[in-house]
C-alpha cells in the first residue's frame, strides 16, 4: 500500500502530466500489458539500451506502437523526490494503467501494489511472446495461455483497443494484399475497407493513423466488440476474436457488445490477474531512482 503523501502525489502528478491526450492514456495500458506477457510486470519495457543491454523498447512489436514513457519518467522522479525508493517503475506502470482506463470511462479495480524492478531487458523474449496484429488467433492464445491467461483475458484485454490509434503499416496489408492473395480481407466491412484506404493509400508511407474504434476512438467503452461483430475492427488479431469460425472467442464478443457492464467487470479483472504475472518481490529486483536504467549504472 501507498504511504498517503505518496498516493496523493501520484494522482496529482497524472492528472496533470496526462491532461486530455487519448494517445497516452492507451500507451499506458499497452505497455502494461507489453510488460506482462513477456515475462510479468517488472518495468523492463522502461530501460533504455546500454553497453550491456538492448531495450524492449526496440523490439519489433514495440518500434514507434508504445508511448507515453516521458510520462512514467516524469511521474517518477517527482515521486524520489518525495518519496525516495518507496514506488516502483513496476508499480507506477500498474497505476497509471487503471488511472489511464478509469479518466475515460471505463472500470476502476484496486491495483495490487509492492512489485519490484527487474535489474536487465529482454529484447528477444519481448519480440517471441507479445502478439502481432498479424498473428492467428491460435497463436495468440498461446501467447496468453503461457503466461497463465485464459480466453476470456484475451477477448477482455483485446477490449482496450477501444480507444487509441494504429499506424497504417500495422494493418495496410489487410487492404490491399491479404496473406498474399493481391485482394484486401474479405472480413472487412466494404464501406470501412474504402474509408481506411483514403487513411492509407497503397503508396503511403505506412507512418498514418488510423483510430482502433472509429466510432467512439476517445472512449473506454464496448463499442470496439460491436465494431467486430459489424466486420470493422482494424487490426487483424482484433477482428479474429469475432471472425475465426467455430472460435470460443466469439461468444464472448457478443456477450461483450451487449453487456458493457460485463466487458468491464472482465476487464477488471483481467488487468488483475495480469498485473499478477511472475511480479519481482522481496528481495529481488529493486526499486530504481530512475525507470530508464538500473541503479548504479
Amino acid at each position: 500500500m501507498l504511504p498517503a503523501l505518496c498516493g496523493e502525489l501520484f494522482s496529482r502528478l497524472y492528472n496533470l502530466m496526462f491532461g486530455s491526450v487519448p494517445a497516452s492514456f492507451v500507451s499506458i495500458s499497452m505497455i502494461a500489458l507489453s510488460m506482462a506477457l513477456r515475462q510479468g510486470c517488472d518495468g523492463s519495457i522502461l530501460l533504455d539500451n546500454s553497453a550491456n543491454m538492448q531495450s524492449e523498447k526496440d523490439a519489433a512489436p514495440n518500434t514507434n506502437s508504445t508511448r507515453g514513457f516521458n510520462v512514467v519518467d516524469n511521474i517518477k522522479t517527482a515521486l524520489e523526490n518525495s518519496c525516495p525508493g518507496i514506488v516502483s517503475c513496476a508499480d507506477i506502470l500498474a497505476l497509471a494503467a487503471e488511472a489511464s482506463v478509469s479518466s475515460q470511462g471505463g472500470p476502476s479495480w484496486t491495483v495490487l501494489l509492492g512489485r519490484r524492478d527487474s535489474l536487465t531487458a529482454n529484447q528477444a523474449g519481448a519480440n517471441s511472446s507479445i502478439p502481432s496484429p498479424f498473428e492467428s488467433l491460435t497463436n495468440i492464445t498461446a501467447k496468453f495461455t503461457a503466461v497463465g491467461l485464459n480466453t476470456n483475458d484475451l477477448v477482455a484485454l483485446s477490449g482496450a483497443h477501444t480507444f487509441g490509434r494504429a499506424q497504417c503499416r500495422l494493418f495496410s496489408s489487410r487492404l490491399y494484399n491479404f496473406s498474399g492473395t493481391g485482394n484486401p480481407d474479405p472480413t472487412l466491412n466494404s464501406s470501412y475497407l474504402t474509408t481506411l484506404q483514403q487513411i492509407c493509400p497503397q503508396s503511403g508511407s505506412g507512418f498514418n493513423v488510423a483510430n482502433l474504434d472509429p466510432t467512439t476512438p476517445d472512449s473506454f467503452d464496448n463499442n470496439y466488440f460491436v465494431n467486430l461483430q459489424n466486420n470493422r475492427g482494424l487490426l487483424q488479431s482484433d477482428q479474429e476474436l469475432f471472425s475465426t469460425s467455430g472460435a470460443p472467442t466469439i461468444s464472448i464478443v457478443n456477450t461483450f457488445s451487449s453487456n458493457q457492464t460485463a466487458f468491464f467487470q472482465s476487464f477488471a479483472q483481467s488487468m488483475i490477474n495480469m498485473g499478477n504475472i511472475s511480479p519481482l518481490t522481496g528481495s529481488n529486483g529493486e526499486i530504481r531512482s530512475d525507470c530508464k536504467k538500473v541503479n548504479g549504472s
